[in-house]
């Protein structure tokens, strides 16, 4: 009798987590009334812990698990929203336009190296927080039409995603499965960032071939210099104490406001050698960018609690929760059984078998469950370090790469299409796959590829 009350419990588990899931993740791609994607997650997790199939124990693992990586996340989009403030968006559009010299193919190029660079200097979130603003005004700015801004838009937005497998630290996601494997951060990047940069080119290039006929050879005149329209008085009258009148004064204090981050950005690789946890390095950035901040523009730390977007923490704990909570019914056990003979086949299939398999997840569910569970799953398997480490990175292509296939597949791409939407930019579904379904699978399986060759001559 107490076996079939367990069993029936376990059942009843089951059916319940496995709702809660499938609704959770339903409600996060429909979005009714443009609800924020914390919301439904909030609701799935509270459901879990009501019904007990997640313990407070289990809590506290969780926080261990994640508190340091969304620690050091929020701090970076805190630096990331503070750029705004410096009028980084109007200077680097401006930049962006000077640099392109009318040419509608070379502001391609540029447009992809600064994605790239916003994304290894923040994070993907806040690469896309910082990119699509920049975007949007440059284009409108040049009087572009929608249908001549969106291989922009989406270009940009697709390597700024993407650009978060090289460092484990441009992803929460990354970095919370970075915990769970045990893996350092200087250790991703050593294993991760030459394989995924050369795949990163590859998709920029075969991308170009694939929009080359939709961008505009010639780039019309700016109507507005939008550099000077933000530091001028009449359009944005600061109070400085050192007020910024000339281009060059303010190229110099842009480029000492990014080399601060970039200085920040090496001393996380730092401290994960020495052992030292990174949100510390990563908070104390954040507060020396606000305090700079305060003392020259006289604007208080305080206006960032309203803009930076702490959604995407409760959005990864509640997650987190659910994941926990599919894990303690028995799905991780179902996919070990599943994953075991594909691992055993050798590691070059195991790898491509398993980064195609999360991005698959990923699109379905969104790459947060997808590589928590996949990575989960890794660590119930057994595996020796290297195959469990070079796994893992599969996941993480798969999870930052081969995620993209579709806009719903990563959180930053549902920040992106939300920020578009706000400024009244449709984008379409066919005009997103029309480019990803060619540009996506083929760049994720090279990638995997790279990464395979890559581990064999580190470790040979």
């Amino acid at each position: 009798m107490f076996e079939k009350g367990n069993l029936h419990e376990m059942s009843f588990q089951i059916v319940i987590t496995g709702w809660v899931f499938l609704m959770t993740m339903l409600v996060i791609f429909w979005r009714p009334k443009d609800i924020n994607e914390a919301w439904p997650a909030t609701v799935g997790a509270t459901i879990i812990l009501a019904t007990g199939i997640v313990s407070y124990t289990d809590i506290l693992d969780i926080f261990s698990k994640i508190g340091g990586a969304s620690l050091t996340i929020m701090a970076t989009i805190v630096m990331a929203v503070t750029l705004e403030s410096f009028g980084f968006f109007h200077w680097s559009a401006a930049k962006l336009a000077k640099l392109s010299r009318g040419s509608g193919y070379r502001l391609y190029w540029y447009i992809q190296l600064l994605c790239f660079l916003m994304t290894l200097l923040f994070n993907n979130d806040g690469s896309i927080l910082i990119t699509t603003p920049i975007l949007i005004l440059l284009l409108r700015n040049l009087r572009l039409k929608i249908h001549q801004q969106i291989p922009y838009l989406l270009s940009g937005a697709l390597i700024a995603t993407a650009s978060s497998a090289p460092i484990g630290v441009s992803n929460i996601v990354n970095l919370i499965a970075l915990n769970i494997v045990e893996m350092s951060l200087w250790q991703h990047t050593a294993l991760m960032f030459v394989p995924a940069t050369a795949g990163l080119i590859f998709m920029s290039c075969f991308m170009f071939i694939v929009i080359k006929k939709k961008l505009p050879t010639e780039l019309p005149k700016s109507f507005l210099d939008i550099e000077e329209s933000f530091f001028t008085k009449k359009f944005h009258p600061l109070k400085t104490k050192a007020p910024i009148e000339t281009t060059r004064k303010r190229t110099k204090f842009m480029l000492k406001i990014l080399l601060f981050v970039l200085v920040i950005r090496s001393l996380l690789f730092v401290a994960s050698y020495v052992q030292i946890p990174i949100e510390m390095v990563a908070v104390f950035g954040s507060a020396v960018l606000l305090l700079w901040r305060w003392y020259f523009l006289r604007i208080h730390p305080g206006d960032i609690l309203k803009k930076t977007p702490w959604h995407i923490l409760i959005f990864a704990f509640s997650m987190y929760v659910i994941i926990y909570g599919l894990h303690n019914v028995g799905l991780t056990s179902m996919l070990v059984n599943f994953c075991r003979p594909i691992v055993e086949q050798g590691l070059f299939q195991a790898s491509l078998v398993m980064g195609v398999l999360v991005s698959i997840l990923s699109n379905i569910f969104n790459n947060h469950p997808a590589l928590m569970i996949g990575t989960i799953t890794l660590t119930e398997m057994g595996l020796d370090p290297i195959t469990l480490k070079t796994i893992y990175l599969a996941n993480i292509i798969g999870s930052d790469m081969g995620s993209l296939l579709l806009p719903i597949g990563t959180l930053a791409s549902l920040i992106w299409m939300h920020l578009l939407r706000k400024s009244k930019i449709k984008i379409s579904w066919r005009d997103y796959v029309s480019v990803s379904i060619i540009v996506i699978p083929i760049t994720t399986i090279i990638t995997l590829t790279l990464l395979y060759v890559w581990v064999q001559l580190v470790f040979l």
